[in-house]
């Protein structure tokens, strides 16, 4: 059961909720909120909550410092806990280097570092706590424990170097989906990020990517398409024979950014039987809002950083480091974020940021143009996301009270936070089945 803790705050402010629902009495608007809210409670409460993009860092997974504790991580046991998140998809994550042999050891080095990572608080940190799950049966079982869910997916197939035998590697320690590029063109795929300069190394997948969706195919291994390009997401609905998903992105025709999925792409996923996981990042949801935010929070976080003598580095220049010193950089924001966000409280007429209502705008959007079956629910925390209301996993119940404001129903609900995903996630096991027979 999931002990989701409400402040007053909260209730407050949805005493003053405009959008009442119809089948509401108008007698007494306080309980007419109070009564919502326990409602979305008892719906959060039933349904199984699953958040398909959660980034780590290993030095969060030792005998003195890992997930058990109230880390500044946006997930962590005790967030999971009280926002009443079930499962979370822990992201084997290395940024793209140079397509050398040298560069993909180092990638495939770091890859079973967070394998390994995953692995040792499962098995050895909190086994009492979370669990491992494989399959769609092994969520359910799990949940109904009381233990949390831990799922894997692999962003970038860089780390699989040119040996596809890494692949079933990777499987076999829990890999259950995997994107095959990721900010820059990997030897397997081209990246979104090619739209910026129109340099492509493929024009879509390479001939051993090709391959490796086939293999992913046999394995039962999910294609993510979150990251890679738009002719090389055509390339993968061309050769999967399974349905595939997008694990953290959301509509471009509400916020165009090459990280979200136009009305094309969309269809082609639908028509495909996949599901795309709206992904709570600022930019990807409002560019306005999202851009007004920023520019106002990097004045404040110069400030700081002067005061600290770091320097500041946009998402660009970060990308132009190498995998050590970016991961150096993102060490030294961890101190320096907590700062600026405890500033940014204390100040007036700061610019709203994107929220909540903005992730479910994009829901919105995703379930009237393609259908509710192919929608789901992602957050990419510690990997940049997190937006007003849900800023870490405690904050979780928020998007299934948004979701009950605009009406939608607790199947539908079920649906977007797990349903989805899980249905797709059986049918590419089932394929695996029949390639593998």
């Amino acid at each position: 059961m999931k002990n989701t803790i409400l402040s007053l705050s909260l209730i407050t402010l949805f005493m003053s909720c405009k959008n009442e629902k119809k089948t509401m009495t108008e007698n007494d608007p306080k309980q007419d909120s109070i009564a919502l809210i326990e409602r979305a409670k008892a719906i959060h409460d039933r349904v199984i909550t699953l958040d398909t993009h959660c980034d780590i860092n290993v030095k969060n997974f030792t005998d003195s410092i890992n997930y058990t504790q109230n880390l500044s991580s946006q997930v962590t046991l005790p967030k999971m806990d009280q926002g009443g998140l079930d499962v979370a998809w822990f992201i084997v994550y290395t940024g793209q280097d140079e397509l050398t042999d040298k560069g993909f050891k180092k990638a495939y080095d770091n890859a079973m570092d967070k394998f390994n990572a995953i692995h040792k608080l499962v098995n050895d940190i909190a086994p009492d706590q979370i669990e491992l799950a494989l399959t769609s049966d092994d969520v359910r079982r799990i949940v109904k424990s009381g233990k949390k869910v831990a799922m894997i997916g692999i962003e970038n197939g860089y780390p699989v170097g040119k040996d596809i035998s890494n692949v079933e590697k990777f499987y076999d320690l829990g890999g259950r989906y995997m994107s095959l590029s990721h900010n820059g063109h990997s030897q397997l795929s081209d990246s979104n990020t090619g739209e910026a300069d129109s340099i492509w190394l493929h024009n879509g997948l390479s001939d051993l990517g090709k391959k490796v969706i086939k293999e992913m195919n046999r394995l039962g291994m999910m294609v993510d398409v979150s990251h890679p390009s738009k002719e090389a997401m055509r390339d993968m609905i061309e050769l999967s024979e399974a349905p595939i998903i997008a694990s953290h992105s959301s509509a471009r025709a509400l916020c165009d950014h090459s990280r979200n999925l136009d009305d094309e792409q969309l269809m082609w996923l639908k028509e495909n039987g996949g599901v795309v996981q709206a992904v709570a990042f600022g930019a990807y949801l409002n560019t306005e809002k999202a851009e007004k935010y920023a520019a106002f929070k990097k004045e404040v976080a110069l400030t700081v950083m002067d005061s600290m003598n770091v320097a500041y580095l946009d998402w660009n220049a970060r990308n132009e480091l190498s995998l050590e010193e970016r991961e150096a950089y993102y060490q030294v924001l961890e101190k320096v974020n907590p700062i600026v966000d405890a500033k940014l409280k204390t100040m007036e007429n700061v610019p709203h940021g994107v929220s909540v209502s903005d992730l479910v705008d994009h829901i919105d959007y995703m379930v009237n143009k393609i259908g509710i079956e192919h929608v789901g629910i992602s957050s990419d925390f510690d990997g940049g996301g997190g937006i007003e209301g849900w800023s870490d996993a405690s904050e979780t119940f928020n998007v299934t009270l948004e979701l009950v404001k605009r009406g939608y129903t607790e199947e539908q609900i079920g649906l977007l936070w797990s349903g989805n995903l899980l249905r797709v996630l059986d049918e590419v096991q089932a394929v695996a089945k029949k390639l593998q027979s």
